[in-house]
């Protein structure tokens, strides 16, 4: 578990390039916003975040409940849950507009191109009246 990364993961690294390639220029892990998201559009105020299907305990076939220390991992799970919610919360009430893409969507099966999911996100981005939220799953 020590080597399991919380920036640069493959999935955030993989989007991220689809997007530069798509001439969209963003910051990385603002720990000035709430949740410190993974991707902040400061053009189009709007923030993405990439997440892990087991440790935001996703209903997909990417998440498993842990067989060993149990309660200790759900009680985990629940609590980065929690605290996601609390962030999209205070992001959408400052605002910004806020999408979700999930790990299964670029790993899953079957998986997503990762072209298709940057391009769904960059029609999200550049849509004037466009939702506040935007979730992608697998």
């Amino acid at each position: 578990m020590s080597r399991i990364r919380s920036r640069d993961t493959g999935p955030e690294r993989l989007l991220r390039s689809c997007l530069h390639a798509m001439g969209f220029r963003y910051r990385l892990c603002d720990r000035r916003l709430p949740g410190s998201p993974d991707l902040v559009f400061p053009k189009y105020r709007a923030v993405v975040f990439i997440h892990g299907c087991f440790w935001h305990g996703h209903d997909c076939e990417l998440f498993r409940e842990p067989k060993t220390n149990s309660a200790f991992w759900l009680a985990k799970i629940a609590a980065n849950r929690r605290r996601d919610r609390r962030a999209t919360n205070s992001l959408l009430d400052s605002g910004w507009r806020v999408a979700t893409v999930w790990e299964c969507s670029l790993r899953g099966k079957p998986p997503q191109e990762a072209g298709r999911v940057a391009a769904r996100l960059a029609s999200w981005l550049r849509s004037a009246d466009g939702a506040r939220t935007l979730e992608i799953r697998g």
